[in-house]
């Protein structure tokens, strides 16, 4: 068998990432992690809120709820609440509802 015949497959080597890359990707990990601990705060003080405040912002107390326990502990439940909110307004815009 000649060498030609045999061929070794080698993966291609990732080059290490430098200091100063692998923190930023730590920091912004760990920032992340905060925001969504302070949205999820802030979002629980949403349920002191009436249910005629909450309709205010564009939202309801089943919305809160939702967002608060359909996420999970790390993830940013802030994101729910906006994209109910943007729904509910487009169905009003559509059906024509005006308040």
């Amino acid at each position: 068998m000649r060498t030609t015949d045999r061929t070794l497959h080698l993966g291609h080597a990732r080059p290490s990432l430098p200091l100063t890359a692998r923190l930023t990707l730590a920091f912004d990990k760990m920032a992340s992690v905060w925001r969504a601990l302070r949205n999820r705060r802030e979002i629980n003080y949403l349920n002191e809120l009436n249910d005629s405040q909450l309709r205010d912002i564009g939202l309801t107390r089943l919305d809160v709820t939702a967002a608060l326990y359909t996420s999970t502990f790390f993830e940013d439940p802030s994101s729910h609440l906006t994209n109910s909110a943007r729904r509910r307004t487009r169905s009003l815009c559509l059906t024509g509802f005006r308040r």
